[in-house]
């Protein structure tokens, strides 16, 4: 009877990981075809240009989102949701007001850099104009609640489906800008304006998903004695927040990286082979999104055996999805660019495979990073991310301005060995302090009491 309850919850685990690629292949693809069609119209250095405002943004963004997903979802599997609502309004409370002062602050401060560091980029006053206007989608960026509530509703079908609209939205007005030979400026207002589509959609079906589920009166939750109920919690938010920014500076600050040392034309080019490189890149984070409330809630009730099987599984899989991209790319890649971008931006080719083996490697240490946070080992986290994105922009700095965007190419690859190594060796030591008799002692912040019936929402 246990190995069936591990087969089936492995069984649920990969058919909840599959909806998940799915709907992000198809929201990637449609998202590459979004990116192709701007390209198409702006041609290579107004595309570059566009590159750079989106880029800008999304850094800003990353930088200064809380991720009060992480803290939610781990305390959050030691309570019982039929029993504990009122934990339940807490956290989310908690999450809800962390995500709005965010968004706020994120966008003061890209509106403030924007007008700030422009002349050392030598942006134009129209480029400033755009980035300020397009800097408005960062006060929809309330994304941190509904993440965590429809991860551990086990909406997977959602959230790996309810954005597709939203990129076929996005998709046929690029082509209607094609059609019309419109400007950067009506593609700028595409991708802003879908953006804040898609936002506002999810964070009104995540609060109908909480009314449905008796979780009301979320901001007349008091807060008071947060930290005494949930021991640790500000330490978990805090470090996990770090570690994610610093990931985000190697991840989205490589294209205005290769804009300021190169030009605006091999930021284009970088681009490109980075949104191809992100339709594999995506299956890392719906891999922890299905993984992360399961150890969680695994590590919570102290079923290590599960926990280790839970983990192998996705890193094995992971490892086969990575080879296997590298393979299709180096393949196919020079016949997709001339197809889609343009003989114009068959310079991306080069840069599109040394993109997917970087990819590979990072991808190999999702599952481990899901393992450590829910062992309540966000420090170790932290410590390889620093040491990681160290080396990603020194490694990044000496290159670009050497051979151009293929650096920031490399410096991947960097990133990708230390993070992938030092996440496997953290993980191994930390499983050698379990005694064999299993007397672990619970998650940071949970109750021992009701450890044997957590459940998530």
């Amino acid at each position: 009877m246990e190995a069936l309850k591990h087969r089936s919850a492995g069984r649920t685990r990969l058919a909840n990981i599959a909806h998940l690629l799915t709907g992000n292949f198809l929201g990637s693809l449609l998202g590459l075809v979004a990116f192709t069609l701007s390209a198409r119209a702006l041609g290579v250095a107004n595309y570059g240009q566009l590159a750079l405002i989106i880029a800008f943004t999304r850094v800003v963004e990353r930088v200064v989102s809380f991720q009060s997903w992480q803290p939610i979802i781990k305390y959050a599997a030691g309570l019982n949701a039929s029993e504990d609502r009122d934990g339940l309004r807490i956290l989310m409370k908690f999450g809800l007001l962390i995500d709005v002062g965010a968004a706020v602050c994120a966008w003061v401060i890209a509106v403030g850099v924007a007008l700030l560091v422009a002349p050392f980029f030598g942006w134009s006053a129209e480029i400033v104009h755009l980035l300020v206007l397009y800097s408005s989608v960062l006060l929809f960026q309330i994304s941190g609640v509904p993440v965590a509530v429809q991860r551990m509703a086990g909406n997977f079908r959602l959230l790996a489906y309810g954005q597709l609209l939203n990129a076929v939205l996005r998709v046929l007005l690029c082509l209607l800008g094609v059609l019309l030979k419109a400007d950067l400026a009506y593609f700028a207002a595409v991708w802003g304006g879908t953006q804040i589509l898609g936002s506002l959609t999810l964070l009104t079906l995540t609060m109908r998903a909480l009314h449905w589920q008796g979780v009301h009166n979320i901001l007349r939750a008091p807060l008071a004695g947060i930290t005494s109920r949930f021991p640790g919690i500000w330490n978990f938010a805090w470090s996990s927040n770090i570690s994610l920014t610093l990931r985000v500076s190697a991840q989205e600050l490589d294209t205005l990286l290769v804009g300021f040392l190169a030009d605006p034309a091999s930021a284009g080019l970088y681009q490109i082979a980075k949104r191809i490189g992100r339709v594999g890149q995506q299956v890392g984070p719906q891999v922890q999104n299905v993984l992360y409330p399961d150890v969680a809630r695994l590590w919570a009730k102290g079923s290590i055996k599960e926990f280790k099987r839970a983990i192998f599984q996705a890193e094995a899989m992971l490892l086969a999805f990575g080879i296997l991209c590298i393979l299709v790319v180096a393949a196919l890649i020079r016949p997709l660019l001339i197809w889609t971008a343009g003989p114009d931006f068959l310079g991306a080719a080069n840069l599109v495979i040394v993109q997917m083996v970087a990819v590979a490697f990072v991808l190999s240490g999702s599952a481990a990073r899901s393992a450590l946070l829910a062992m309540g080992k966000q420090r170790d986290v932290l410590r390889i991310v620093v040491l990681a994105t160290v080396a990603f922009h020194v490694t990044a700095l000496l290159l670009i301005p050497r051979i151009g965007a293929m650096g920031g190419n490399i410096a991947h690859i960097v990133l990708g060995i230390l993070w992938t190594t030092g996440l496997a060796l953290s993980l191994q030591n930390a499983f050698k302090t379990i005694h064999t008799d299993r007397q672990i002692r619970p998650a940071d912040g949970l109750n021992p009491a009701s450890l044997s019936s957590s459940k998530a929402i």
